[in-house]
């Protein structure tokens, strides 16, 4: 079939091609919503180029939606990756980094190399800086978020330490992989022009995040202060009584996003017609629960740190965000999750008991602006990049 490209993703696509076809030693960044068609504006980048083109996916799951969206215009492409158990290379190829980076003499054909979800492509060495800097072409990186969480220590005058973290900004990051923004556009564009779907968020306060410890990096919370405040504050039971009280209201499935495996079990357990999803699941039995779930057999699906990226689903009509987290990426992905439209449902209910909402704001309300450099700004205009959090401070060791 043949498509019609939304006039921001001509604009993408224009824009990619020019910057790919124009680069001169930069790798270029391309900054896309989640649900604003990334898939379609990869095929519509590498059907104006012409010419031989290796597109980078962090998971099989992705990979296939870009392959099969590739597919579907009446493209043919190669598929070069372990994981999604096909290993075929053609002008157009689809791969996973893990596969190429012991067999890159087979990739001396590609002029030129997109990387979807780049925002996990490590600044400071791996795999991706291997593979990149021998193949030596122009790099596009697409990406609805475009930070990354540093960590960082300081010794005080007294003698103590303090750890923080800052959210830095793809582009100012040192090292850095991208170097320069070729094209975005804002959430609120699209969630006004109707491109995505109406959110409605309910914040249910469960713990207390100020009595929340950070690990030895400053990027997270530590699992032993979430099992204290999760124990105090009985947060398995409420999130029960959540997904049930969602199904008392109509809705007519649920995805939870917990950040324990046990906590995942107890709720699979309380709610008929729930599955649970974790790194530990079998492929088969995942792609069982992921199936059941679409056919609608399946109402609610618990997972661990799986379906936050990749996880296309329209007809999603309520996400449960049950744990805090100190990324904004990860919010928005999972917010990102139920932002797609469907004829069905005139909403998606986002539901967060981690105190999210409080911290990071409305995914719709997030801004990018290029004022003094790269940053993103949240709905009350607070700057959110390249502004140190830290923790309390901590006693010097030897």
């Amino acid at each position: 079939m043949s498509f019609t490209p939304r006039w921001y993703q001509t604009e993408g696509i224009e824009a990619g091609v020019k910057f790919l076809t124009e680069s001169r030693g930069q790798n270029g960044l391309m900054i896309e919503p989640t649900g604003s068609g990334k898939s379609l504006m990869i095929a519509g980048i590498i059907t104006k180029l012409g010419a031989p083109t290796l597109v980078f996916q962090p998971s099989k799951e992705i990979l296939a939606q870009n392959a099969a969206k590739y597919r579907s215009y009446g493209f043919g492409c190669g598929i070069y990756s372990a994981s999604a158990g096909e290993k075929r290379m053609a002008d157009v190829t689809f791969a996973t980094i893990g596969s190429v980076v012991r067999k890159q003499h087979l990739l001396e054909r590609f002029r030129y190399v997109i990387v979807d979800e780049c925002h996990l492509v490590r600044p400071d060495g791996g795999q991706y800086e291997e593979v990149l800097g021998n193949m030596g072409v122009p790099v596009l990186g697409l990406t609805a978020t475009p930070y990354r969480l540093h960590s960082g220590s300081e010794e005080l005058p007294n003698g103590s330490w303090v750890n923080y973290s800052t959210l830095k900004f793809l582009t100012r990051t040192r090292p850095r992989v991208f170097d320069k923004v070729v094209h975005y556009v804002q959430n609120r564009v699209l969630f006004d022009e109707g491109y995505l779907a109406k959110l409605q968020y309910y914040s249910v306060k469960v713990i207390n995040r100020n009595a929340l410890q950070r690990n030895s990096t400053g990027a997270d919370y530590t699992d032993e202060s979430l099992r204290q405040q999760y124990a105090q504050n009985d947060m398995p039971g409420k999130v029960v009584k959540v997904v049930r009280r969602l199904f008392e209201i109509g809705r007519k499935n649920c995805l939870v996003f917990t950040r324990f495996t046990e906590e995942a079990r107890y709720v699979v357990s309380q709610i008929p017609g729930a599955a649970i999803v974790t790194a530990e699941t079998p492929q088969k039995e995942r792609d069982r629960v992921i199936r059941g779930f679409r056919d609608g057999w399946i109402k609610c699906v618990c997972n661990v740190g799986i379906l936050t990226t990749g996880f296309d689903y329209p007809q999603l009509e309520a996400v449960v965000m049950a744990r805090p987290t100190m990324s904004l990426a990860l919010w928005y992905q999972i917010v990102g999750r139920g932002i797609r439209p469907h004829p069905d449902k005139e909403h998606t209910m986002i539901v967060d008991m981690g105190g999210n909402l409080e911290q990071f704001g409305k995914v719709e309300d997030l801004t990018l602006s290029d004022q003094g450099g790269w940053h993103i700004h949240g709905a009350d205009g607070r700057i959110l990049t390249g502004v140190p959090f830290g923790d309390k401070p901590r006693l010097r060791t030897a």
